[in-house]
């Protein structure tokens, strides 16, 4: 197993880094930097720089459109992105569904749907979790009954991230009650502008709508949209979850923040307090053991070797990680870590009040700790969603250790 990158590796992450630098706007890089609000149009932004770039579907394969970069060119792509200030890449069109609908989806599905996502022109949402269906998918039961050629869809969403933004909805749907549970879900695409489709956001804790509830009431949709064969759908779902939770473990942002958090300690005097820092070193050796484990699994996937089926581990460590460092982050701000108020926030001031008013370090400099315990609360969310961790250790547990 060799981790050690190499020179045309290195030459590769110069010129992801050299492109990033000179293509990310500055304006969004500060905003990511110091964890204030990205609006839809920021993110939109950057995805449609990527898209005309050819790298918002940096994982696809050549012969639909990607640039056809291997495990390692991917993870290097993800962690200059991340270090440089870019916002996450909204996963849902480019890395959740656009690979099942490349491994599952017609030609026709494929041509229809593909460059919509590889060009950051459509927003896509994801419709898995219902009320009483979250961990346990194989539960669904918004139902979907064919009538001819359409498909007639009545039930409820819940937890759909941004889904406040979304044009089109990839969704797990019930088409038989006979057999298993898993035997009687499909993969459906749904256009969210379809008459009986309605969002209703649900505020969180930080002040944000980031979640919503999506209702169907008798809506309507091609069977042209199904994907695949119909009752197969937990076959396509699984394929997708792999995705969803290796990219929630997101190392390369998690060694971003932790830069960031010392920043923190240090401006707001924290850090020379030995047992602080303790904490710090303990959060920093977990972050490296995960970047090591990432490697491995890069590693084997270079050489041709079957990697372990470890994508649930992943997730447990990095949702874990996130939950940490924001936690540390609000301790070392104490009093300072104050809630969003937007129109503060907009207005220039908040986050004036930290000890030391402006945090060096950053890139053109940034202000305070107006957005730690907002995120504090926001990634109390990690450890749940894209399967608990709970149910994570039970998976790990059968397929890993056996």
């Amino acid at each position: 197993m060799d981790l050690a990158f190499t020179p045309e590796e290195q030459q590769f992450r110069e010129d992801i880094r050299a492109w990033v630098a000179q293509a990310l706007p500055k304006e969004i890089s500060d905003k990511v930097h110091n964890a204030q609000r990205l609006t839809r149009e920021d993110m939109q932004a950057w995805a449609k720089i990527l898209g005309k770039k050819g790298w918002l579907g940096y994982g696809w394969p050549s012969q639909f459109g990607g640039p056809g970069w291997n495990a390692v060119q991917k993870h290097l792509f993800e962690e200059e992105l991340a270090m440089a200030g870019a916002p996450r890449i909204v996963p849902f069109g480019p890395v959740m569904v656009a690979p099942v609908i490349m491994a599952f989806g017609n030609k026709a599905q494929q041509e229809r749907f593909l460059p919509g996502i590889a060009s950051g022109e459509v927003w896509w949402s994801q419709g898995y979790s219902e009320p009483g269906s979250g961990s346990d998918l194989a539960s669904v039961r918004t139902k979907a009954e064919r009538q001819g050629d359409k498909y007639i869809v009545n039930g409820q969403k819940t937890w759909t991230t941004l889904g406040q933004y979304g044009e089109w909805m990839f969704n797990l749907v019930r088409t038989s009650s006979e057999g298993k549970p898993q035997t009687g879900i499909s993969f459906l695409l749904i256009d969210m502008k379809s008459p009986g489709v309605s969002v209703r956001p649900i505020k969180l804790l930080d002040g944000e709508c980031e979640v919503n509830d999506v209702f169907f009431d008798n809506v309507e949709v091609p069977v042209e949209n199904l994907i695949g064969e119909e009752n197969k759908g937990w076959t396509y779902a699984k394929h997708l979850l792999s995705h969803e939770r290796t990219n929630i473990a997101d190392v390369n942002r998690a060694k971003r923040e932790l830069e960031r958090l010392k920043r923190i300690a240090q401006a707001e005097g924290v850090y020379e307090d030995q047992r602080f820092r303790d904490q710090i070193a303990l959060l920093e050796i977990d972050v490296v053991a995960l970047e090591m484990l990432v490697l491995r699994v890069l590693s084997a996937e270079k050489s041709g070797k079957n990697s372990l089926d470890i994508a649930g581990l992943l997730k447990i460590k990095g949702s874990e990680i996130q939950q940490r460092y924001t936690e540390l982050m609000m301790l070392a701000a104490g009093p300072y870590s104050l809630p969003f108020i937007f129109e503060a926030m907009e207005a220039g001031w908040q986050g004036d009040q930290s000890a030391t008013g402006v945090l060096q370090g950053f890139p053109g400099g940034v202000v305070g700790n107006a957005s730690l315990a907002p995120n504090y609360f926001n990634f109390r969310k990690t450890t749940i969603y894209g399967g608990s961790n709970e149910v994570q250790r039970n998976i790990v547990a059968q397929t890993v250790l056996g």
